[in-house]
């Protein structure tokens, strides 16, 4: 017998049905993320997004004052988040688990949200099988395979390209990243002349680098994490002189973020991303998410992160405006829906049967605009759905 229920049968004898919380007039979510370790700066930029959602908004919602419990995985960690999701619900005795940085932590945790019947807000892990193992739980961030699958099609249909080498980490995004280019290049006409994986921690690309520039590949796909590696394999395409002005060099936004260009230099002009979200991006709510967030954060821009938490609790509170502050599973994820709102990425759905997000994918170029790189916005793919989820369901 698992701990929660074990818990959760004591509890069964000494409530009446309803959560010590909910008579407070308090709802309790509990953020689970990775505040600790190499993963604390996305954290803090999805935390920032959650205060700024919560400073513009208020803690009130549906007559109930929101309460935010958070707890560290310190990276990736999925027997600590499942305990973590676990105390939650059973000490804390939360209505809502949120947050989740990482794929395993997801996972992990809704194991537990399936068991308890409690709602589950996916903020950022990107895996598409994430979405199979609870039914209770909505994802508001995107997945490797709504922009891989959309950047292999339109590489191959309206930018020409007829042959590619692709380039990934080693480990289940990469693989998601490289399976889903792949699948969409080929089948709109494309050839892959070749392919690699690399170790996830890598601090030299040169020798893969120079494998792919054997093959004199037309273009080139490469999924890397975040931190110091965008800015080392930008160097390692200089160094191997292969130059996005004569072969095209696809990816997804982890390699031109902010951090990332920063160290690149001019070795990243004419590269080319699909992506969801950038701070650059043009209207009017973004603006006003952007200086929000850089005021309350050092001046710092949001990133992907940061918009998932901002999105993440606006699919929270309007969850439980259309519940009326009911907080039980079934209701908030009938609720969350089919639910569309305008965020600052653009417009967002919440697809009623796959429960993951439709957006739209954005195609952007790093151009020098004032003196600084910058993704440039200059094609759109609307009304993107996971394709695999969205597979199973057919």
């Amino acid at each position: 017998m698992t701990l929660l229920r074990i818990a959760a049968a004591g509890l069964l004898a000494s409530t009446v049905g309803i959560s010590a919380a909910q008579a407070q007039g308090t709802v309790k979510v509990g953020l689970i993320m990775t505040y600790s370790g190499q993963f604390a700066d996305a954290a803090r930029q999805m935390d920032g997004g959650i205060k700024l959602y919560m400073k513009q908004h208020g803690d009130k919602v549906a007559g109930k004052t929101i309460e935010i419990i958070r707890k560290d995985t310190g990276g990736p960690a999925p027997d600590v988040a499942k305990r973590l999701a676990q105390e939650l619900v059973v000490r804390d005795k939360v209505d809502i688990i949120a947050g989740f940085v990482l794929t395993p932590n997801a996972m992990a945790a809704s194991d537990v949200s399936q068991e308890a019947k409690k709602f589950l807000v996916i903020m950022n892990a990107a895996t598409s099988v994430i979405m199979t193992k609870s039914q209770y739980s909505a994802r508001v961030s995107l997945t490797q395979s709504q922009v891989t699958e959309t950047l292999g099609k339109w590489a191959a249909t309206k930018d020409g390209a007829k042959k590619a080498y692709t380039m990934v980490s080693d480990y289940g995004p990469g693989l998601d990243a490289e399976a889903g280019f792949q699948k969409s290049f080929k089948a709109a006409g494309g050839e892959i002349v070749g392919s690699v994986r690399m170790p996830v921690a890598n601090p030299d690309f040169s020798a893969f680098v120079q494998r792919a520039k054997d093959l004199n590949p037309q273009s080139v796909f490469t999924f890397i994490p975040g931190g110091a590696q965008p800015a080392a394999i930008a160097k390692a395409f200089a160094e191997r002189g292969m130059d996005p002005k004569k072969t095209k060099i696809y990816g997804t936004g982890e390699l031109t973020g902010d951090d990332a260009l920063k160290n690149m230099g001019d070795s990243a002009l004419g590269i080319i991303t699909a992506w969801h979200y950038d701070h650059n991006h043009d209207s009017k709510l973004n603006k006003e998410f952007v200086a929000g967030f850089r005021k309350d954060n050092n001046n710092i821009n949001p990133n992907f992160f940061a918009v998932g938490g901002y999105d993440g609790m606006h699919l929270i509170y309007e969850a439980l405006k259309k519940t009326s502050g009911k907080t039980d599973g079934d209701a908030l994820i009938a609720a969350a829906k089919g639910m569309s709102w305008e965020s600052p990425r653009g417009k967002i759905t919440i697809d009623p049967e796959i429960r993951d997000i439709v957006q739209t994918i954005y195609i952007r170029r790093v151009e020098k605009v004032g003196g600084e790189l910058k993704n440039v916005e200059f094609d759109k793919v609307e009304n993107v759905k996971d394709p695999i989820l969205a597979a199973m369901k057919k």
